[in-house]
């Protein structure tokens, strides 16, 4: 698996900067960063997909944005998830949990 690239389905994306900006605060390249971590480098995001996805959640209120300093002592966007990106977060999250059990039933069937 860890040759083979993974697609993300549409809103995927969202859920996961939603759930990685639940356990910190982050830029952009620190929040690509962590999902692929998380992901065991399965998932690799690029930034011609974060950033617009970055600021469709800002516009959503879901996200907010602030001034923060880099690792390198540059200055960047900080994102950090807001009260309505917290339940947000929890309604897709039991949303992703249906959709996965559904088509695990469907991929166990005999």
């Amino acid at each position: 698996m860890a040759d083979e690239k993974l697609d993300l389905l549409l809103g995927t994306l969202d859920l996961l900067i939603l759930k990685t900006l639940a356990l910190e605060s982050s830029h952009g390249w620190g929040i690509a960063q962590r999902i692929q971590e998380i992901s065991n480098d399965a998932l690799r995001i690029n930034q011609g997909s974060l950033y617009p996805a970055l600021q469709k959640l800002e516009r959503e209120g879901w996200i907010s944005r602030g001034e923060g300093l880099a690792e390198n002592n540059r200055r960047v966007s900080v994102y950090s998830l807001t009260a309505s990106g917290r339940r947000q977060l929890a309604r897709r999250v039991e949303t992703w949990n249906k959709f996965s059990d559904a088509v695990g039933l469907i991929l166990q069937a005999t």
